[in-house]
């Protein structure tokens, strides 16, 4: 029997970035992993970030953490989505190297300073006395902490679905866990069943490439790591195709041997990222589908259909692929399959991630019913802070939804709950302009400092970016004559002044940015693009931003309003039932938690406000 500060069950995202963050903060730290070959594996669509999703990367990144580090190392192509849109819903989408990510990561984690990592399959869990837990693997080796991140991802009692063909398995045929929800269930876990999916892999040399849309990637843009400066080097192009008239009949002709029509699928689906015959029944007036051609690796020929997701039998697939423009000789290497996995219903959790009741416990990824590699990091990296805090006997970490999208996920599925794969969204942020993924440092990288996790190298990067742009707001003031500057407003369908005006004049004007204001007077050239970037969005949307800021401020008024712990519900009948059972099961930290509970009215929030005051008073 061996003791560890801290276990980590699972080395997918979520799990990486929790025993990274536990490790560099001085915990002796074990990851345990089904498979040591499927860390941090892209187990469905070989690319990271994507709108919104890119933000939770940043955010990541700016606490301290691994993801955005390793894509900037692995990436194949890179390129901004809603770049002819408003900053607010600008993400970075990257084409990772499938193999070359898994191979880094591990890489990282096995040279980080405290942590182990050893292959073995968890089967049960125990909470012993003096805080302690312990964990057993199936071959019978036994583990001793004080802190457990649980991070399986979709591989509890997992089985894979091809038409009429199941196994229990993991993605991509690993080894799944088949013992331990039971022993989750045990401790009084509530799980549930959802699904999701993974499209085929088609060789790159059967593709008609000419037929093809191209999707080229771009270079004059931001990394997703703060930390890495030199330029994207897209080294892939990928192609987008569409589904056709033909490949709908196809689907619709044999959704009786489709499986999650069939009632062979029990787990819940993800409803914004459905199945492709899923799509066909649910948009019957659509003649068309995207679908986005994504090169797995430099080292492969295999090609993913991103969109294309079903768990129909081989041989419909294979007719449905090749009525595609482009991929009428495809050859598949891999088959499309739905896989089903346990995950636990996460308003189980606290805001921190720990589990109410259990100390020490704490949960990320997709076990709390999350999809996404992105949405798994960000609650790996707050799970490990929190294990840490909560080792070292510290007050634990909590973002508000005004702090970051990764404060928004959590509060979503602690609070609210989800009755299928949740997935992150620009929508789901009230905040978004001003939780742009460019400003996620300064939003978050203090917090990071904060609690151990940012080190003296992100540090000094930081503070080089405040003071670089406190020097490149001076600049602002710069004045010009109207003789300067005339031809230049014309250029860019602007009407010329009639005085002199300011650059911060200047970039008020719709047509006119701090880009095309450096290429002309070159009042930047000292600063980088992620500085000019930022004043650059300050500027623009000054009005927009502060607008936001005020509705922040209101926001963290209820937000600072808490709840004691020992606030009993059912004393109160001033609360309507529902209220009362919502508020008893999810026990919100403050009245603005509450308020974000379904069942529970704004009548309710406003005697829940007058109650909470009064039991304040009567207990001073």
């Amino acid at each position: 029997m061996e003791n560890f500060d801290a276990i980590v069950i699972g080395a997918g995202h979520a799990g990486c970035e929790a025993a990274l963050a536990l490790a560099r903060t001085g915990n002796k730290t074990l990851l345990l992993t089904l498979s040591l070959d499927a860390v941090a594996f892209l187990a469905c669509n070989p690319s990271i970030g994507g709108t919104a999703k890119g933000q939770l990367v940043a955010e990541v990144d700016a606490l301290g953490g691994e993801m955005g580090v390793n894509t900037d190392k692995t990436l194949i192509q890179l390129r901004m989505l809603n770049s002819g849109k408003g900053p607010a819903v600008q993400s970075l989408r990257a084409q990772a190297d499938k193999i070359e990510y898994h191979n880094q990561m591990k890489l990282t984690l096995e040279k980080t300073e405290n942590l182990f990592l050893r292959q073995g399959e968890v089967v049960s869990i125990k909470e012993l006395e003096d805080g302690l837990k312990e964990v057993e693997t199936a071959v019978g080796l036994i583990y001793r902490c004080k802190a457990i991140v649980f991070a399986t991802g979709v591989y509890l009692k997992s089985r894979i679905i091809i038409g009429p063909y199941t196994k229990d398995c993991g993605p991509n045929g690993f080894s799944n866990a088949q013992k331990l929800s039971d022993s989750l269930s045990k401790l009084g876990i509530k799980l549930l069943r959802f699904k999701t999916g993974t499209p085929a892999r088609i060789n790159a040399r059967s593709i008609d490439y000419s037929q093809l849309e191209v999707q080229k990637g771009e270079e004059n843009i931001q990394n997703f790591s703060f930390l890495t400066k030199k330029k994207p080097n897209n080294k892939a192009v990928c192609y987008l195709t569409y589904t056709n008239l033909e490949t709908h009949k196809i689907i619709q002709d044999n959704l009786d041997k489709a499986p999650v029509f069939s009632g062979m699928i029990k787990g819940i689906g993800p409803r914004y990222c459905p199945s492709i015959e899923t799509k066909i029944v649910r948009f019957a007036d659509k003649e068309r589908h995207q679908l986005f051609l994504e090169p797995e690796s430099l080292s492969t020929n295999e090609v993913y259909i991103q969109g294309f997701s079903t768990s129909m039998p081989v041989d419909i697939q294979e007719k449905m692929i090749h009525s595609i423009k482009g991929l009428e000789k495809a050859e598949i290497m891999r088959d499309s399959y739905a896989i089903e996995y346990d995950c636990i219903e996460p308003t189980q959790l606290q805001p921190t991630l720990e589990l109410k009741g259990h100390s020490g416990l704490f949960f990320a990824g997709q076990i709390n019913g999350t999809s996404g590699y992105e949405e798994a990091a960000a609650q790996g990296i707050i799970a490990g802070i929190n294990a840490n805090l909560y080792l070292k006997g510290k007050e634990q970490l909590v973002l508000k939804r005004s702090d970051g999208y990764i404060g928004v996920l959590i509060d979503d599925i602690v609070t609210k709950g989800t009755n299928e794969p949740y997935r992150m969204m620009t929508s789901r942020a009230e905040y978004r302009l001003l939780l742009r993924q460019d400003n996620a440092d300064l939003r978050l990288t203090e917090i990071g400092r904060k609690v151990g996790l940012v080190d003296d190298r992100r540090w000094k990067v930081f503070l080089k970016k405040k003071k670089d742009l406190e020097k490149i707001f001076t600049i602002l003031q710069t004045k010009y004559k109207v003789a300067q500057v005339a031809d230049f407003y014309v250029e860019n369908g602007e009407n010329p002044p009639k005085e002199s005006v300011t650059i911060y004049s200047m970039l008020k004007r719709s047509n006119i940015d701090a880009f095309k204001i450096n290429e002309r007077f070159h009042v930047f050239n000292n600063f980088s693009y992620e500085v000019i970037n930022e004043m650059n969005i300050t500027v623009k949307y000054e009005g927009y931003i502060k607008q936001q800021l005020d509705e922040i401020e209101k926001f963290k008024k209820q937000e600072s309003t808490l709840i004691p712990k020992d606030f009993d519900y059912n004393r109160y009948n001033g609360l309507r039932l529902e209220a009362r059972e919502k508020l008893n099961e999810i026990k919100p930290l403050s009245i603005g938690q509450a308020s974000r509970i379904s069942g529970v009215s704004p009548s309710d929030i406003a005697v829940l406000s007058v109650l909470v005051k009064k039991f304040k008073e009567e207990n001073k």
